[in-house]
């Protein structure tokens, strides 16, 4: 019995013994459980949870029933500003003042610049995709990134190159697609996605102006198509980051690696693959102080791959988004007011008309020349901006022009969609597209860049802003020229847009070509 008493006694210890380390780690587990569940308990309680505001706005933000009366969030937005004393609504939930009113535009961007910078929180918003890229930095390495591209893009050989490069892919790729599209243009009629169609134009642009290369030399693993729709996704994403109550939901997704953080992981691994190889076919092409082009003028200055990388993305984003989403934008309004088509024509014609004969090879002076154009481009980019809003998170607490006092860190958004939208800032005609309204004398005149926050204003202006421009006005300038087009199932009065860092119609912009009768042949531009 004794025996058995004392055998009995090791067995035990034994199994106390072969069990301690699971005992601990299961104890080790539910204490790290209860810290990470304290902690989601604490943020909730500092970050105000949207079911603690019961504010007719964020009920219907959270609850998502704005949707039953608007297509768009920036359409529902562009409502609530609307009837806003001082033109300046406050989303609890987002932590987000939202404004169209001029005057506090002013104040953000220029009389009190620094208290209004892009901010932490908005960077950690975006570091996985545009880095320390210039759109998402603030400080000496926003300063230094501007300082370069600026006095890159002001130097005459820069403009010259990139009007030769513009004239290029309209000459040799975008108009023979668009009349191989179009009726009588011996291929047969077709669609095309007018969005797509000027994202790649725009693409192909922007790798030659500002990283030399065309991207037909790229070794890639994949189509270039799978790396734009990566570029796409991550823009979507990171933009869909913003929109959370509360940022410690997408931080977690992140985290564990789940859901829309996984696909953005992806996304941006691809876009990674893409600007390491236009790095590495810029050094191919020769030593980093050779080059005429902007990527080349970077990496004489920086040996930091990482950095060079989130450069060339913010480059592409620019020069590809910003520029394919005014064009289309443009062309769909011009399906539904065929009489501005008319006007354009008009004047190209007569400024450019008389010159051999090919009115649509417009030189930069010529483009200069064309008033009504430039006009009905900015009457377009006033009711469909680029980029419809900018966010930036006071430094300090603050009091805006119309009394709305904003404490330190909060977010604060100039809507420039809504802005167009507004009887107080543009008039009772403002839902209406009339480039007149830019003309005096036949001479466009522009706005206050604080009440057409389209280019930023202030310190921050635009510093390609004359290059869009210029491109923008060769594209219609020889396309108008040369065909109709006219979109199909899809109309300027009540636009769908999809999630993004720029604005995208949902579902592309299908269109039907036509060849125009009188249109002459383009020649190369002199």
């Amino acid at each position: 019995m004794g025996a058995d008493t004392a055998a009995l006694h090791v067995a035990v210890h034994a199994l106390a013994s072969s069990l301690q380390p699971q005992v601990v780690a299961a104890v080790f587990f539910a204490s790290a459980a209860c810290m990470v569940a304290l902690a989601v308990l604490l943020a909730s309680l500092r970050l105000r949870p949207p079911w603690w505001c019961a504010c007719a706005v964020c009920e219907a933000y959270v609850t998502a029933s704005w949707a039953g009366e608007f297509d768009n969030l920036c359409d529902w937005y562009a409502h609530l500003l609307r009837r806003a004393p001082g033109r300046t609504v406050h989303v609890h939930v987002l932590g987000n003042v939202l404004t169209a009113n001029p005057a506090t535009v002013d104040h953000m961007l220029r009389g009190r610049f620094d208290n209004y910078p892009k901010g932490a929180p908005f960077s950690a918003i975006l570091a996985d995709f545009l880095g320390r890229g210039i759109f998402n930095v603030d400080g000496d390495s926003w300063l230094f990134q501007r300082k370069l591209a600026a006095a890159e893009l002001a130097s005459p050989a820069l403009r010259c190159f990139a009007a030769g490069v513009v004239a290029s892919e309209l000459r040799c790729r975008l108009i023979p697609l668009l009349h191989s599209a179009s009726s009588g243009g011996g291929g047969g009629e077709r669609l095309l996605d007018l969005q797509d169609v000027f994202r790649r134009f725009a693409f192909d642009c922007i790798c030659r102006i500002s990283f030399g290369l065309d991207p037909g030399c790229l070794e890639l693993s994949l189509p270039i198509s799978a790396f734009a729709d990566a570029f796409d996704t991550a823009s979507m994403l990171s933009a869909r980051r913003a929109t959370a109550p509360m940022h410690v939901f997408w931080k977690l997704k992140r985290l564990l690696n789940v859901g829309e953080e996984r696909e953005l992981r992806d996304a941006i691994r691809l876009v990674d693959t893409l600007a390491a190889e236009v790095i590495r076919q810029r050094r191919k092409l020769g030593t980093a102080d050779s080059g005429d082009d902007l990527l080349s003028r970077f990496m004489g200055s920086i040996n930091d791959d990482k950095y060079l990388r989130d450069i060339v993305v913010s480059f592409m984003l620019a020069g590809r988004d910003t520029v394919a989403s005014g064009l289309t934008a443009f062309f769909l309004l011009l399906s539904d007011h065929p009489d501005v088509a008319t006007e354009i024509r008009d004047e190209v014609s007569r400024v450019a008309g008389g010159r051999d004969g090919h009115p649509a090879a417009a030189t930069s002076e010529e483009l200069k020349d064309m008033h009504y154009v430039h006009a009905a481009l900015y009457e377009c980019m006033r009711l469909f901006p680029p980029v419809q809003f900018d966010s930036k998170f006071a430094a300090g607490d603050d009091t805006l022009p119309d009394g709305t006092f904003v404490a330190r860190g909060t977010r604060v958004t100039y809507h420039a969609y809504a802005m167009g939208r507004m009887e107080s800032v543009w008039g009772p005609d403002c839902a209406e597209f009339r480039p007149e309204r830019w003309l005096r004398d036949g001479r466009f005149v522009p706005e206050s860049p604080y009440r057409y926050p389209v280019f930023q204003g202030g310190v921050r202006v635009c510093v390609g802003k004359e290059l869009a421009i210029m491109e923008m006005k060769s594209v219609i300038v020889s396309v108008v020229h040369s065909f109709d087009i006219e979109a199909v199932g899809r109309s300027s009065h009540r636009p769908k847009f999809a999630p993004g860092l720029t604005a995208t119609f949902a579902g592309g912009v299908p269109v039907r070509v036509r060849r125009r009768a009188r249109a002459s042949a383009l020649r190369p531009p002199s």
